[in-house]
């Protein structure tokens, strides 16, 4: 199944923090832009080719999409693109907007974001503060000039707190109070690796349960897909077997046959590959399926996850 495509065009570029470019992306036709949830991304695609994949952050409602690049040191296309040859004018191709990340429904909630990975979740503020809920939400920078969406920020008040690890305010220092009380919540968390492992452990050290933990990783422009085991998948609907390499991805391998398969970041981020098992046992390394997900072994991320048992069925 193929995404649809939108037709935009770049009406405003803007510093948004240090590293950091906001886009305002407008339709080129009469259709207004689809509504989303917060949490949801679009794919943008490169004039070069490949696909990169935003959060958005402009209100659900709005009339133009926003979203929030930061220049990724290491990036060869992507973000570099973005910041020094995108121009207001231009025109982009963008998938609808999809939602692997919902904000979940829970009596408190808990909005844990570091750098970039406040896209998502001040969005999911803003909809928690529309509804009076309760919640916090924590953004952990490095330093002042980092900080993104400051008016935005600052609207929702005291249920903002900002950490900077220049002052000597982070995760490894210092255990926010609200971490504590796990009773009746849900943490919902986004930002790089590192981050969110030291969240994670903190979260689980002051007794939050798994279920309770709702998480979105950020990678690199160039993430490598991590190698394995050779394996067999067969394809249900015709009972075909392909034999997946060592160093190929089953996305890469099923594409290759001429089998239709939706894929996007093949980064194993935004769960566009995502397909039903059968039968056999996944080997998950993606950063979209939950831990309960994962443990019901009855669907894959097929740019990057593999198996564990010597074949895969796919509901394909």
């Amino acid at each position: 199944m193929k995404s649809t495509h939108l037709a935009v065009t770049v009406i405003a570029k803007q510093s948004n923090g240090a590293g950091n470019l906001l886009l305002t992306l407008e339709s080129t036709s009469a259709h207004p832009l689809p509504a989303f949830t917060p949490g949801a991304h679009i794919d943008v695609h490169l004039p070069a080719g490949g696909m990169r994949q935003y959060s958005l952050c402009s209100a659900t409602n709005a009339s133009a999409y926003e979203i929030c690049v930061r220049l990724d040191p290491a990036s060869t296309g992507g973000s570099r693109w973005v910041h020094q040859q995108l121009l207001i004018g231009d025109r982009l191709t963008l998938s609808a907007p999809r939602n692997h990340f919902p904000l979940p429904d829970a009596p408190r909630t808990l909005l844990f974001a570091a750098g970039i990975g406040l896209t998502p979740l001040l969005v999911m503020a803003e909809a928690l503060s529309k509804k009076q809920a309760d919640f916090m939400l924590h953004l952990y920078l490095k330093c002042h000039d980092e900080l993104a969406f400051a008016a935005r920020l600052a609207a929702l008040g005291e249920r903002v707190v900002i950490h900077y690890s220049s002052e000597g305010d982070s995760l490894r220092t210092q255990i926010p109070a609200d971490l504590r009380m796990p009773a009746n919540s849900v943490l919902v968390a986004c930002g790089p690796a590192g981050f969110m492992d030291s969240l994670q452990q903190r979260a689980l050290e002051q007794g939050w349960q798994q279920d309770q933990l709702h998480s979105e990783r950020f990678k690199s422009d160039n993430a490598p897909i991590t190698a394995g085991d050779s394996f067999e998948v067969e394809i249900a609907s015709s009972g075909a077997r392909f034999i997946i390499g060592e160093e190929q991805s089953i996305a890469e391998v099923l594409e290759a046959a001429g089998i239709d398969i939706e894929l996007s970041c093949e980064q194993g981020m935004c769960g566009a590959c995502i397909t039903g098992v059968l039968a056999g046992e996944p080997d998950h390394r993606d950063e979209v399926l939950s831990q309960k997900e994962r443990a019901a072994n009855d669907c894959i991320v097929l740019c990057c996850s593999r198996a564990r048992s010597p074949v895969l069925v796919l509901d394909l």
